[in-house]
């Protein structure tokens, strides 16, 4: 049964959801297992980022440009983290909290891109638009 609140326990469901989906994909697995090395430390990590986005709790202290960066991720991972993010998001909460974290994701998506963008010398406008078009 979907999630009606924003909670911690509906926050660790859904980040639950994402990255057993997210480990499991073909594209974005090797990734993230490269990445992290704590699973559970990095799903509290989680917990906190999307409690500080959605709730403005400010719990989550980190910086999201600084951990993306150091990873080969393009406009591509992104298509598909988003993807996953959606199927998540639909299957942990009602319609309209899944609206707002897809909404919300979305957004997150196209400013880590053209930071990246931005980072490695590109055109930022480039990677967003062939993203999304």
């Amino acid at each position: 049964m979907p999630f009606a609140e924003i909670s911690d326990a509906s926050l660790d469901a859904l980040v639950r959801h994402f990255y057993g989906a997210a480990r499991q994909d073909a594209q974005l697995g090797p990734i993230f297992e490269a990445a992290v090395a704590d699973w559970e430390e990095h799903f509290g990590k989680l917990v906190d980022f999307w409690s500080s986005v959605m709730l403005t709790t400010g719990r989550y202290k980190g910086t999201p440009m600084g951990a993306h960066a150091r990873h080969p991720i393009g406009p591509e991972h992104f298509g598909r983290w988003l993807e996953l993010w959606r199927e998540s998001a639909n299957a942990t909460f009602e319609p309209d909290l899944a609206g707002r974290f897809k909404a919300k994701a979305e957004h997150i998506a196209e400013s880590l891109m053209m930071g990246l963008a931005i980072a490695r010398g590109g055109d930022p406008f480039g990677p967003v638009r062939s993203a999304h078009h």
